[in-house]
């Protein structure tokens, strides 16, 4: 199976690395990354929050993938321009790792993949990862300075 697995992915924490163990566990026939362009990384944010650079944050997931990868998978990281692109333009993708929030958005995915032909894609949820006060690690709240990338709370 060939997996997708798409975001911003900065800061990096271990809810993100969650997604990754789950795009690599499952991939076998390789990996995809697909990072949010810059400009995109802007566009998709409720709440505006500085974001790394493209070029940080590719540096960033190359060394994460690279610590978790136990199975020598073939990933290649790309640019996302547009919400959907690699999932719905990309035939070749059969599964893409969502979280339980991202979930719902995999039928309104594979309805764009149907028209174009393309099969749809399964979807693989990887769980939340919680903070130690029992709320969600988020880069909303890293970047706030609520919490560290592993969840360790710092106020």
């Amino acid at each position: 199976m060939r997996v997708a697995v798409a975001g911003t992915f900065g800061p990096l924490h271990d809810g993100h690395r969650t997604l990754f163990e789950h795009a690599l566990r499952f991939g076998e026939n390789g990996v995809v990354v697909a990072l949010t362009s810059d400009e995109l990384a802007v566009e998709t944010r409720h709440e505006p929050r500085p974001i790394p650079s493209l070029e940080e944050r590719m540096q960033t997931v190359t060394d994460a993938i690279r610590e978790l990868d136990e199975w020598d998978r073939d990933v290649e990281i790309r640019t996302l321009e547009t919400e959907d692109g690699i999932a719905t333009d990309e035939p070749s993708i059969d599964a893409l790792v969502v979280s339980p929030e991202t979930a719902p958005e995999l039928e309104g995915i594979n309805d764009r993949r149907r028209e174009q032909g393309f099969e749809p894609l399964s979807g693989i949820v990887a769980p939340y990862v919680y903070a130690d006060d029992g709320e969600r690690i988020s880069s909303t709240r890293i970047v706030a300075g609520e919490i560290d990338e592993h969840g360790r709370v710092l106020e």
